[in-house]
């Protein structure tokens, strides 16, 4: 009798997981190669664009990279004319998580006063932004006379330039000069110094960037109410609900999906609203109606230019816009939100 014995399977050093996956990614390339060489360009410029000034942001935090200290040799030239360098003694150097502990204790600059300034400006805005374009958009969604009038003329706040903007809402809280202070000379009111103070200065702020930012919620919520199906309305006013309850139980339940997403963006772009502070109020008085964003620019851009603490104050914005992403987000899935 005969036996035959099988030969045993060759051991192989690749674990069975990372063979399946690699198999999958080539089938998916042998597949699919157009759709990833079409993805290609885009990468290459979001690499570009994005991704290296963002880590290259990230490095120079920890740096104390400055206008001063950016250079490795010093050069200057002879009474022969050539010209002799020499190492520079103050050259930049990696020093950790310094600028984050000077930051954080109020060693340089006042963060947290900017932060609060920052709080209260992107929440007072995105607060107006959404109610102002909530009841013009329920407004416009209603039968009327001239409605495509009104939502062409409502829009154009938001097709004119933010700089513009911001001059012009400048002039109007002019000291001397301005519109707001003729109106309140009208009915017998002192004129206000706006510039003079740090909340009426940062109030002037608000009213423009609430000015420019409504027409966005309003184009974006009414976009959203004209996807609630008629027949929801039609069906409570059947059963006798009022149009308080018709808006409260059937408008906003169906607005929920595109309120979300919009809310998360104005209060993104308000934080990083950078031309509104720094045309209107210019940080006045005394840099007290400033924002993170415009502390940075000033940190980079004035007197010394200190690039490694304006990198700073980008990593912790990010950091801050991230946490808020991140529980805004938690918030959504509690209510049954898919995003």
């Amino acid at each position: 009798m005969t036996t035959v014995t099988a030969d045993p399977a060759p051991s192989s050093t690749t674990p069975p997981g990372r063979s399946a996956r690699t198999s999958r990614l080539r089938r998916s390339w042998d597949k699919h190669w157009y759709a990833w060489a079409m993805v290609l360009p885009v990468v290459i410029v979001l690499a570009v664009l994005i991704f290296y000034p963002l880590f290259r942001g990230i490095w120079l935090s920890f740096t104390d990279l400055t206008e001063a200290n950016q250079v490795a040799e010093i050069c200057t030239k002879s009474i022969t004319g050539s010209e002799v360098c020499r190492d520079n003694p103050n050259k930049w150097e990696f020093v950790g998580l310094d600028n984050y502990v000077r930051v954080l204790t109020g060693q340089v600059g006042d963060f947290w006063q900017w932060t609060g300034v920052t709080l209260i400006w992107t929440f007072v805005c995105v607060a107006f932004h959404f109610g102002l374009g909530l009841g013009l958009a329920t407004m416009l969604n209603r039968p009327m006379w001239g409605r495509s009038m009104y939502r062409v003329l409502l829009v154009l706040p938001w097709a004119v330039p933010a700089f513009v903007s911001a001059f012009a809402w400048k002039f109007i809280f002019n000291e001397r000069f301005g519109l707001a202070n003729a109106l309140l000379s009208a009915i017998g009111i002192d004129s206000v110094s706006w510039f003079a103070d740090r909340w009426t200065a940062l109030l002037t702020a608000i009213v423009t960037n609430i000015w420019l930012g409504v027409p966005f919620m309003m184009v974006a919520l009414l976009g959203g109410m004209q996807t609630i199906p008629s027949e929801l309305y039609e069906a409570a006013e059947i059963d006798g609900a009022s149009p308080w309850q018709r808006f409260v139980n059937i408008t906003l339940p169906g607005l929920r999906p595109v309120s979300m997403t919009v809310v998360l963006l104005g209060t993104i772009w308000t934080f990083n609203m950078f031309p509104i502070i720094f045309l209107v109020t210019e940080g006045q008085p005394a840099g007290q109606s400033e924002i993170l964003v415009t502390g940075a620019y000033r940190a980079a851009f004035e007197g010394i230019r200190n690039y490694s603490l304006a990198s700073t104050y980008g990593v912790l914005i990010l950091s801050i816009l991230l946490v808020f992403s991140v529980f805004y987000r938690r918030a959504l899935r509690k209510q049954g939100e898919v995003w």
